[in-house]
């Protein structure tokens, strides 16, 4: 393997020569005040309330944006459902509406994690699930395909920001370290989604007929008029920030305020003093001055590729084997079942481990065996076994390269854009997707893609690795000089570390 770039970039010297420089040889106690000590018991009681709150609230999001908005399962559904044939479309047809939905979806992602500094999470997330739950219930009325690539494109510009903007809101709520798990709790709910949805539609697909509605509308309409009630409801129950949280007692909040700013987590300081106001120049930097964001965004592409082909065609695979409609359904379930299970404990064991590129190196083979398998034969029974591990890999994956991302971006802005761009460049790989299910029922050139990707992002993922532990050890070659040549200086206060964020040579990057 070749060997990683310089990781000079990754630290920005120029501007830490220019606050040393400022600010002399020794700065005031003022400016290298001593971090506040933590309770840590208080600390671990906050966190227990965090998760029982933030977590079902977000997970339930994101579950009823898998399954009821694109790019997600429930038009694959509809699809098998009759959606197809009622409103007389083509197989290119199909793709269309699902790459229409695509287009608003990406163009909105970075201006919703951006308005979500303004307006507050508790404002945009409630929001955008109330509106495009709306849009969704409305796709059951479309008479036409024209009516149908409508409804897909609003219902892409109003969901678009709730991904990126839920793993933002996520790292506002939880040290680095802590975050997988509780992303994968809430993304693991994708592979509920993708077993519920299954057998949601396999009993909605029922009611073909009552009130002169076919199955496939009913499947629209029920489940986005569910979404936009929840989306209501929980406007008064999702809190801004960590600060906001009501559940807490003010000694919880303080010490748990102060543990995320001790591990260059949250939005704030300890003292609740705001990381950044907004700056282009931050949002600039992400493309000028982060190459490990620009590495990732390769690795993610390539799962937008396999994650999307699954969750949009894994009906039409299971179809294609020969069985019925309701049987496809169903089959659909135990492999986003086992994904669950297995994706909770890899993030666990990531978490643990404080390792990101270990397990998305694993979980990518694994999912390279699936495909593998499923090119390999053409045998029914080793066809489903290999979708299971397909959908395990793939799943798995996900959580790792989120959180990665997430992880290694520092102040709030240059975060916002970093998961931001993560998603624009999944989202992308999902365009992909759409157009690569060519030829049923083998589907011999989507496997081929896939596998392709698959190999792809292990290989990507080694040499990230690689690259930044290259740059954490430059790091730390640069901070032995300054505590040598500017002992206790303003290069190491704690605003100087919410300035740079990840720029730090304090803030070691996770590998």
């Amino acid at each position: 393997m070749a060997s990683p770039p310089s990781p000079q970039p990754s630290v920005d010297a120029k501007e830490l020569s220019s606050s040393v420089g400022k600010s002399g040889s020794i700065a005031s106690g003022k400016d290298v005040e001593s971090p506040p000590e933590i309770d840590r018991i208080e600390e671990r009681k906050a966190l227990w309330k965090i998760d029982l709150l933030i977590i079902p609230l977000v997970g339930m999001y994101y579950l009823l944006s898998f399954i009821v908005s694109e790019p997600h399962p429930n038009i694959g559904n509809a699809r098998i459902a009759g959606l197809q044939k009622g409103l007389h479309m083509t197989n290119q047809d199909f793709s269309t509406a699902l790459t229409v939905t695509y287009v608003p979806y990406i163009a909105m992602e970075l201006p919703m994690n951006l308005l979500m500094k303004r307006l507050g999470a508790n404002v945009t997330l409630p929001l955008m699930v109330t509106l495009w739950g709306m849009v969704c219930a409305c796709q059951g009325a479309v008479k036409s395909y024209g009516g149908l690539l409508a409804c897909r494109f609003f219902l892409g510009a109003l969901e678009g920001g709730l991904f990126p903007g839920i793993t933002l809101y996520l790292s506002q709520f939880y040290k680095r370290h802590q975050m997988q798990l509780r992303f994968a709790m809430m993304f693991s709910s994708t592979s509920l989604a993708g077993a519920f949805s299954g057998l949601l539609a396999a009993a909605i697909q029922n009611m073909d007929g009552l009130r002169g509605l076919s199955g496939w509308a009913w499947i629209f309409i029920l489940e986005g008029t569910f979404t936009t009630v929840f989306g209501l409801a929980t406007w008064v129950l999702i809190p801004a920030g960590p600060r906001d949280l009501k559940i807490l007692t003010p000694s919880e909040r303080d010490a748990y305020t102060a543990a995320l700013a001790e591990d260059w987590s949250g939005d704030a300081d300890a003292d609740g003093q705001e990381e950044d106001a907004f700056s282009w120049n931050e949002v600039a930097s992400v493309f000028t001055n982060a190459p490990h964001v620009l590495i990732s965004l390769v690795m993610l592409l390539f799962n937008g590729v396999t994650l999307f082909g699954l969750a949009n065609f894994t009906p039409t695979i299971v179809g294609a084997l020969g069985y019925s409609a309701t049987h496809t359904q169903l089959l659909t379930v135990p492999p986003y079942a086992c994904s669950f299970v297995v994706s909770i404990l890899c993030s666990y064991a990531s978490d643990r481990m404080k390792q990101r590129g270990a397990m998305a190196t694993i979980m990518s083979l694994v999912a390279a065996a699936g495909y593998a398998i499923f090119l390999g034969t053409s045998n029914m029974h080793a066809n489903y076994g290999a979708l299971f591990l397909q959908i395990i890999g793939v799943y798995s994956i996900a959580p790792c390269l989120s959180t990665w991302n997430a992880n290694n971006v520092q102040p709030h802005v240059r975060r916002a854009t970093g998961i931001a761009l993560a998603f624009v460049s999944t989202n992308i790989g999902g365009i992909i997707s759409t157009w690569i299910f060519t030829d049923p029922p083998r589907f011999h050139k989507a496997s081929s893609i896939n596998l392709a990707f698959s190999l792809g992002m292990a290989t990507v993922s080694l040499f990230l690795i690689l690259f930044l532990r290259s740059v954490n050890a430059r790091k730390r070659e640069i901070v032995q000089r300054l505590e040598k040549e500017q002992p206790g200086g303003q290069w190491d206060s704690r605003a100087e570390r919410r300035r740079l964020g990840d720029r730090h040579p304090r803030f070691e990057y996770t590998t």
